[in-house]
């Protein structure tokens, strides 16, 4: 096997087609075909099915593709480190956006400054989207919501981060309070996150323990559309308060909610220890050391540090 192979094959399956792969690689497509079918042959499966319309992995192809990936990746590490002399690679890390306005440019900066020749591509999308982005290993690792990663990939909990009632600060329906409660929130008009969105389902479910109805005024994803909307006065939201890291906080009032200890678990997601590159190892370690000393400098308002028994 060689890693021309594994180069073709992995972009054969990103294409979806020999033709289009062929002149992406600049080799004629009966050379690439035939390259392809040496793989098959030497692994004994079939990674394509080749249709009319174009090609699409097995099962099997998906798995080796997956593989694969990180493969290159590796193997084009080792060279650049062989070349520099020093430790390098590339890693990708998934943030939330609520999370980025945070955690991204302390992180940023201290990778910079512990590993200067890791190459650092940062993506910011809702964890939902991060969550399939890692197990297709389009990411190396993401900070992810919620405890019910761990069986797909490898986690560690990093943080309780509080949930508040965000209002504009001449915001004029809710009584000036050091608290509100979830019967209090239900008489005001709220912008709130999508039913698909993981925060909304912990506001549902708050909801309902209490007995009590949402006024949901309007269903936004895009964080920096619903602060825009919170901001301007049409309503309120719940959110932690990391949602206001690139928004003016004078212009907001952010409040506890009352009941019960309303928080979401941070966690960072990574491929397993077997897969993950030594960047990515590197990167795992310096993104928790991050998160601990933004926490511990209380700059991450509203976090408590997760505990881990030994």
């Amino acid at each position: 096997m060689e890693l021309r192979q594994l180069r073709y094959f992995v972009r054969v399956v990103e294409c979806g087609s020999m033709g289009r792969a062929a002149l992406e690689l600049d080799v004629v497509t009966s050379a690439l075909s035939q390259q392809i079918s040496r793989l098959e042959n030497e692994l004994s499966v079939r990674l394509l099915l080749r249709k009319k319309s174009g090609v699409q992995p097995t099962s099997a192809g998906l798995a080796f593709w997956h593989r694969a990936q990180l493969v290159l990746r590796n193997a084009e590490d080792a060279a650049h480190a062989a070349r520099t002399g020093r430790f390098a690679g590339h890693v990708t890390v998934g943030l939330a956006p609520s999370t980025s306005g945070v955690v991204a440019l302390p992180f940023m900066e201290a990778m910079r400054e512990r590993y200067p020749d890791i190459s650092l591509r940062i993506v910011e999308a809702l964890s939902g989207n991060l969550e399939r982005m890692l197990s297709a290993r389009q990411i190396d690792l993401a900070i992810l919501f919620g405890a019910d990663h761990g069986r797909r990939f490898s986690t560690q909990p990093l943080v309780n981060e509080r949930l508040f009632a965000i209002s504009a600060a001449d915001f004029s329906l809710v009584r000036k309070s050091e608290s509100l409660s979830i019967s209090e929130l239900s008489n005001v008009p709220l912008i709130l996150p999508g039913s698909t969105h993981g925060l909304r389902a912990l506001i549902n479910n708050a909801f309902e323990r209490e007995g009590c109805t949402m006024n949901v005024i309007a269903e936004i994803d895009g964080l920096a559309i619903l602060m825009d909307a919170v901001g301007a006065g049409l309503g309120m939201t719940v959110q932690p308060s990391a949602a206001l890291a690139r928004h003016d906080k004078d212009r907001f009032d952010t409040v506890p909610i009352s009941e019960f200890n309303f928080t979401r678990l941070n966690q960072v997601a990574s491929l397993s220890d077997d897969e993950l590159s030594p960047a990515g190892l590197a990167a795992r370690v310096v993104l928790a050391d991050v998160v601990r000393t933004l926490v511990s400098d209380k700059r991450w308002l509203g976090t408590q540090l997760v505990t881990v028994p030994d």
